[in-house]
């Protein structure tokens, strides 16, 4: 009797280490079975940076839906330019979808170009940069004409956002056609709510702004000659990643690479977003229409 408790005892011990040890190994299993999903959702995550401008908004919010309908989690952070460059040297951002060269940003590529990937690839081909005046300022029609009606204007060129490359190559106009003029920054909003306030009363106002946006289509508006050249001819819109991003998210940067618009498309995309409550329902409305040509984009 003896002899048989004693196979018995060793058979539960040799069963007890066997439940143990499979104990351990599924334990095992489902910790890296956890650590790889969680490395899988942290390579479904990134960050691109938004600007308040209305052309930003709206391609940010566009590329938000497109991507999360291929699985990602997209987080817009909301920041100024020079925040922007900041941000995604120091990796805390993963894409900026708005860089515009050769002459606009042309200060950041100098500053970041080591730090900073800016893409060859451009997504608008056809970008307009200049002061401009309500059509019904007959008087002013060039840069050069603006010192003679300075009275009109209150020798105020009302600006938007500080930091911007538009604002810092407006500042270089003024110094390069000698105006006595003074540049007032706001913000983009602000500088709309002017122009929306000048043109209801018939007064004058001259404002940097560019195209394309929605603003040209709601106003009567006019692009001032520039024969000195300091806002550049036609500008190309291109984007920017962190270092790192194209290994990370290789699919993702063909993406963005093949990414093209048009000015009906662009036009259009920022009408849905404006006229949305939420941003986004515009995107998705666009994303919802042009689903043949973001095919083209994600192939």
């Amino acid at each position: 009797m003896n002899k048989w408790k004693k196979v018995l005892s060793f058979i539960s011990a040799i069963l007890m280490v066997a439940v143990l040890t499979a104990c351990g190994s599924t334990s095992g299993e489902s910790n890296s079975d956890q650590e790889s999903t969680e490395t899988e959702e942290k390579d479904k995550e990134l960050t691109i940076g938004q600007i308040n401008w209305a052309e930003n908004i709206a391609v940010t919010n566009m590329w938000k839906v497109i991507l999360e309908d291929k699985g990602y989690d997209v987080k817009l952070n909301n920041l100024n330019m020079g925040s922007t460059m900041k941000a995604l040297e120091a990796g805390d951002l993963d894409a900026s979808l708005e860089i515009w060269l050769p002459v606009q940003d042309a200060n950041y590529l100098k500053e970041y170009k080591d730090t900073v990937n800016f893409s060859d690839a451009t997504w608008y081909d056809n970008a307009k940069v200049g002061l401009v005046v309500p059509s019904y300022v007959e008087e002013v029609n060039s840069i050069e004409d603006l010192n003679e009606h300075k009275d009109m204007f209150n020798s105020e060129i009302v600006g938007f956002d500080p930091g911007a490359g538009t604002m810092e190559v407006t500042e270089q106009m003024i110094k390069d056609y000698g105006l006595e003029y003074e540049l007032l920054s706001s913000s983009e909003p602000a500088m709309l709510a002017e122009i929306g306030n000048a043109v209801e009363s018939e007064e004058p106002i001259v404002a940097p702004l560019w195209s394309p946006h929605w603003v040209f289509s709601k106003y009567d508006l006019k692009f001032l000659e520039d024969p000195k050249e300091t806002f550049g001819g036609v500008e190309k819109i291109h984007h920017a990643t962190r270092q790192g991003f194209e290994e990370d998210y290789p699919e993702i940067s063909e993406w963005f690479k093949n990414w093209k618009m048009n000015d009906q498309q662009i036009g259009k995309l920022i009408e849905y977003v404006e006229n949305s409550e939420e941003p986004l329902d515009g995107a998705e409305k666009w994303v919802k229409e042009n689903q043949d040509l973001i095919d083209e984009w994600v192939k």
